[in-house]
């Protein structure tokens, strides 16, 4: 057993153990969408860029799509690292809200700052979707008085001195990119980085490259699997493949490929399965 001041000497505060974004939308759910809203919705899970939030009743879950838009863009801004792309409401039981601390009734000390009085919670969905709306609109107007600007693609503000695009749409764009990119790579591998960025818009050479590995090492997945198993699919999709692998992985040109570079990358036992033996 450690003597009690080598233990306490190792010791190290722990960093806090939940990144979950749902976790930290459901912390500041109040202050996303306001008290009223908060009361009768919380953030329950997110899927594939979907948020799932559940409201207390029918009623608020109809009010609430309505304004999906605005409460998006409160999300977003929260957390602009995780893409969040949809909303979706039903109805469902809300967690217990947290007890909240009792107010002091000490008096107030000349010159201490005063509370701001707490407003009496709204009668209705539909006033509390107003407060929520002015609120939003009175924080947009604040922060374009700032110097924010739109989003080019989908509106949304971005803080002074950031791109053109906030951090959802500027995800967006590049899994386009790596989707083109991918597209590009399979149909015509020997256009190389200069020839797909070219074609790409934006592409950098890193992100080139890294399709470039993942895609190799997919394909080289597939074919070691039609290897192992010592027949291909029948739709023959490996053939495709194994093209499109020789071509990208050697990096020449379809006419300077002869048939001792395809077997020298495949092996003569791959190759012989796909393309059989009577070539030479």
């Amino acid at each position: 057993m450690k003597p009690l001041s080598q233990a306490l000497g190792d010791w190290r505060p722990t960093q806090p153990r939940s990144h979950d974004p749902v976790a930290l939308l459901a912390a500041g759910w109040s202050e996303i969408v306001g008290e009223d809203v908060a009361r009768n919705s919380h953030p329950a899970r997110l899927d594939d860029g979907t948020l799932l939030v559940t409201a207390s009743s029918n009623a608020w879950s109809q009010q609430l799509s309505f304004l999906s838009e605005r409460i998006l863009e409160a999300v977003r801004a929260r957390l602009p690292q995780t893409p969040v792309e949809r909303l979706r409401f039903r109805v469902g039981k809300l967690p217990a809200a947290p007890s909240r601390p009792k107010r002091s009734t000490a008096p107030v000390r000349a010159g201490a700052d005063r509370p701001a009085p707490e407003r009496p919670a709204a009668q209705s969905a539909s006033e509390a979707l107003e407060r929520f709306r002015a609120g939003v609109d009175e924080a947009r107007r604040a922060k374009l008085a700032a110097a924010w600007k739109e989003c080019e693609r989908c509106t949304a503000l971005i803080a002074p001195g950031a791109g053109t695009l906030c951090s959802t749409c500027e995800n967006a764009c590049a899994l386009e990119r790596a989707g083109e990119t991918a597209r590009l790579l399979f149909e015509a591998p020997w256009l190389g980085y200069a020839g797909t960025a070219a074609l790409v818009t934006g592409l950098t050479r890193d992100q080139y490259e890294s399709v470039r590995s993942q895609l190799l090492a997919r394909w080289w997945e597939t074919l070691s699997r039609a290897l192992a198993e010592k027949r291909l699919s029948s739709d023959g999709r490996e053939r495709l493949i194994a093209s499109s692998y020789v071509l990208l992985r050697s990096g020449l040109a379809p006419e300077r490929i002869a048939p001792a570079t395809v077997r020298n990358i495949l092996s003569d036992e791959l190759h012989d399965l796909i393309y059989g033996t009577e070539q030479n």
